[in-house]
């Protein structure tokens, strides 16, 4: 069986888990486990419509889960099928990025592309941060500057409260040809945020922000 689950949603059914455990630990009814159980079960089932049998038989499992043993092997077996971020090559940088000379291609050595939803580095030449993510079946790219805000808030990407910056980046006008400057708070910690993504909304609604 090929990979089919993005990133986000992989977090997402390990955020079931979670939720899981923790309602069974609430509860030694035997009816209400069987209820956490199926809506669990459903929830996941719900980001997969098209899903085929030897998907289902793979997801199923997660109606098993009792204790943490469980929720480690559940997700050990689900990782194989996790579909990686696309590499970001050379070729790949100069398409989105055609201004920028000298750009060199971040460092993927330590980093697993089965976790994220968009890639971000921050370039010692430009004093810049760039961020690419998937957009409708395509990569799209921007850049911007990040200052750091040395405290906790809401990230536009993860939506989540963590450690942010704000990012501010130019954006050419369709009217007039002005430019304006377009940001908002991320994390600091492209890592960190990419592991808090369960759903794509948030970061596509930033992406069009940034690019539009």
């Amino acid at each position: 069986m090929n990979p089919f689950m993005k990133s986000y949603q992989y977090n997402y059914i390990k955020a079931q888990t979670k939720i899981l455990l923790n309602g069974l630990s609430a509860s030694s009814d035997a009816s209400v486990h069987r209820a956490r159980k199926d809506i669990a079960k459903e929830n996941v089932a719900r980001l997969f419509p098209a899903m085929n049998e030897e998907q289902q038989q793979l997801l199923h499992p997660i109606v098993d889960i009792a204790e943490n043993a469980d929720v480690k092997r559940y997700l050990t077996q689900l990782q194989p099928y996790v579909v990686p971020f696309p590499v970001v090559t050379d070729q790949t940088l100069k398409k989105l990025f055609p201004k920028a000379k000298k750009l060199k291609v971040p460092s993927v050595k330590d980093l697993n592309l089965q976790e994220h939803s968009y890639v971000s580095w921050q370039d010692d030449g430009t004093q810049k941060k760039y961020l690419i993510a998937e957009y409708q079946g395509k990569l799209v790219g921007f850049q911007g500057a990040f200052t750091l805000m040395n405290q906790k808030g809401m990230c536009a990407l993860c939506n989540q409260f963590e450690e942010v910056g704000m990012f501010i980046s130019e954006i050419k006008s369709s009217g007039d040809g002005a430019y304006l400057k377009r940001g908002n708070y991320i994390c600091q910690n492209s890592q960190t945020c990419n592991q808090n993504i369960i759903t794509l909304d948030k970061l596509d609604d930033f992406v069009v922000m940034m690019t539009q």
